[in-house]
């Protein structure tokens, strides 16, 4: 009898153990790394109403940080996900050999934002564009500007704000922009009419929006966000728009693959899109976010860029000499 307890002891012991076994078999996981904390709680939080089965763990940063970690550990991936980085840092983690092709199941995104080759997917644009105040136009007798060319008119003398390239990525996109698509030229007649540069990527729009000068340029969620407060200001986008694009993609060797996969076929659902539409201004699944894509055209730069080399040239041409 001694033996038979003994031995049915034995035998719960072991079904325990292979329970737990069998339970941490199951346990599903996944990492993110992200450059945009705000943006990715959100997005997160979603997916796991969606997957509660799966712990989702993030590492959040800025993109140049978040970018060189991938390519150091891209012998031993510690991430399955990397995104909310910029078109650029998508480019240098496809070049490094971080993502592998995947095309997420029932994507809804835009063909525009679809790597050619499948290596990752952009989820929205931010977008680039004036506020423009009616009350300063109409006191100073100022015609409405429809175009960034309208700029470089004389009449808008000490009426233009925008953010200095030197320490805003919003700056740095707009005259990047300005430079591949009209030349350095553009810019230094631009910057006869600059009132001031401002250091935040919202300054030069809430200078316009307080009548202080007649045009800011700064990003969508700024210029909207201002219109919408009651400033008496009009958002105007030009024939072609500066714009940053950011997305992710499947890290090559993850750790957990499935669930970065069912990951990114979330990013590609409409259903991230209504979160994403909440918080940037153009989302990569038509119909979500503050801007109306099909009205606007997104630039393509056409050459690459070096912004360190990009601002010692500012400085030289415009700083220096203003």
């Amino acid at each position: 009898m001694a033996i038979i307890k003994s031995n049915l002891k034995h035998l719960t012991t072991t079904l325990a153990c292979l329970a737990l076994t069998s339970t941490a078999a199951m346990a599903k996981e996944l990492v993110i790394y992200n450059a945009s904390d705000s943006v990715n709680t959100a997005l997160v939080e979603a997916f796991r109403a969606k997957h509660p089965d799966i712990e989702v763990k993030f590492v959040s940063g800025s993109t140049g940080p978040i970018a060189e970690r991938a390519i150091a550990e891209k012998a031993n991936p510690q991430a399955d996900v990397i995104y909310l980085v910029n078109n650029t840092a998508l480019e240098q983690l496809t070049a490094a050999g971080v993502f592998e092709p995947y095309e997420p199941k029932d994507s809804q995104i835009s063909e525009q934002f679809r790597h050619p080759d499948g290596f990752y997917n952009k989820h929205f644009a931010t977008t680039m564009c004036m506020v423009v105040n009616t009350e300063r136009l109409a006191s100073k007798n100022l015609p409405m500007p429809n175009s960034w060319e309208d700029l470089l008119k004389p009449v808008y003398d000490n009426e233009i704000s925008l953010p200095s390239p030197m320490k805003s990525g919003t700056g740095g996109a707009i005259l990047t922009t300005f430079v591949d698509a009209f030349g350095w030229p553009f810019v230094e007649n631009l910057n006869e009419n600059v009132f001031k540069y401002s250091d935040g990527g919202s300054g030069g729009a809430e200078l316009a929006a307080a009548g202080e000068v007649a045009i800011g340029l700064s990003f969508d969620t700024t210029c909207y966000q201002l219109k919408s407060s009651g400033r008496p200001v009009e958002v105007v986008y030009s024939g072609i728009t500066p714009n940053v694009t950011e997305g992710g993609g499947l890290v090559a060797g993850a750790p957990n693959p499935e669930e970065a996969k069912l990951f990114l076929d979330f990013m590609a659902s409409k259903d991230a899109a209504e979160v994403l539409g909440k918080v940037v201004g153009a989302t990569a699944v038509p119909g979500y976010g503050l801007v109306d894509l099909s009205k606007v055209t997104l630039w393509n730069m056409r050459r690459p860029v070096a912004i360190d080399e990009f601002r010692t040239e500012f400085n030289t041409r415009i700083l220096s000499k203003s």
